[in-house]
């Protein structure tokens, strides 16, 4: 009896070799090289917007022979704080101050709260000719605020109301209730209309289901509308120059032209001071608010 063996072939498995990769180290250096780039335009950008404003504080320290003799990128030579006195006491800037806050609030208020009742009206409810009422509205967009300023005048010397502010409220109002109502109209959009008819099927009427979801639901929006609204208002020169007939009645913004001697030669110290507490409060209250405005900026832009 013969065996014949057979060959077995066998497969030998190889191990993989794996090459070493990168370190960690390495691969975080990698990623900021990358974004070198994006670093040195945020850089660059911020030292273009924030140096104005540094140089405009750094003004108000100094004095008027300092600013025609010196330098214009020079340090004040002393840190004191009289021209932030005179423009406080002469140039009467507190008062000023007072006055905007006067005629900005209430007309914020009544921008936003006319407003957002209009886009909710106008986009929630279903309504006979809402769209060309909303065409209506748009159209006030178009028209230039200049174009109007003397028939309003006119009428508000007839009314007998020029020597108060409220010229200046009823004006700001106007002006700002088109452009919020498309915006509340498009952010009113983008939510889902299956919960206002929800609201609808559990008994809530048009008035409740806005103060109790229209509202809390476009907190963002409102906060961000009535910021844009703040900085227009507070920020106009024209309309307050031209419905303003007394000194005691002048915004701020107008009452920064008032630092000029009577041969037109500007006080650049006090100036420079009245502008920093203008400008100084305006960046608090936009940095103290900044993601609620990034939040409404963006709540409009997709549907829900």
């Amino acid at each position: 009896m013969t065996l014949t063996q057979t060959d077995t072939a066998y497969t030998v498995a190889t191990p993989t070799v794996h090459k070493p990769g990168p370190s960690r180290a390495r691969r975080g250096l990698v990623k900021a090289l990358r974004r070198l780039p994006v670093w040195i335009l945020v850089a660059v950008l911020m030292v273009v917007v924030l140096y104005p404003q540094v140089w405009m504080v750094l003004g108000s320290f100094k004095t008027q022979s300092e600013f025609l003799s010196n330098p214009a990128l020079s340090l004040p030579e002393t840190w004191n704080f009289d021209n932030y006195v005179t423009a406080l006491t002469n140039g009467n800037v507190a008062r000023n101050w007072l006055n905007s806050v006067m005629v900005t609030i209430p007309s914020v208020l009544l921008i936003v709260f006319i407003g957002v009742a209009a886009g909710y009206a106008l986009e929630v409810m279903i309504w006979k000719g809402r769209n060309g009422v909303l065409l209506y509205i748009l159209a006030g967009i178009m028209v230039p605020g200049q174009m109007i300023l003397v028939p309003l005048f006119i009428t508000y010397f007839r009314i007998g109301i020029t020597d108060t502010l409220w010229p200046l409220i009823i004006t700001y109002t106007v002006m700002g209730l088109p452009l919020t109502t498309f915006l509340m109209a498009t952010y009113f959009r983008s939510v889902p209309r299956e919960i206002f008819e929800a609201a609808t099927v559990d008994g809530s009427g048009p008035l409740r289901s806005f103060f109790v979801i229209g509202i809390p639901m476009m907190k963002n929006s409102i906060i961000t509308i009535a910021l844009v609204q703040f900085f227009s208002v507070w920020n106009d020169l024209l309309i307050a120059l031209t419905f303003t007939t007394r000194p005691d009645l002048a915004t701020i913004q107008v009452g920064l032209l008032s630092l000029s001697d009577e041969y037109g030669s500007t006080q650049y110290g006090p100036l420079f001071a009245a502008v920093s507490i203008n400008i100084v409060v305006l960046l608090i209250l936009f940095l103290t608010l900044n993601k609620k405005i990034m939040a409404g900026m963006a709540g409009g832009a997709l549907k829900g």
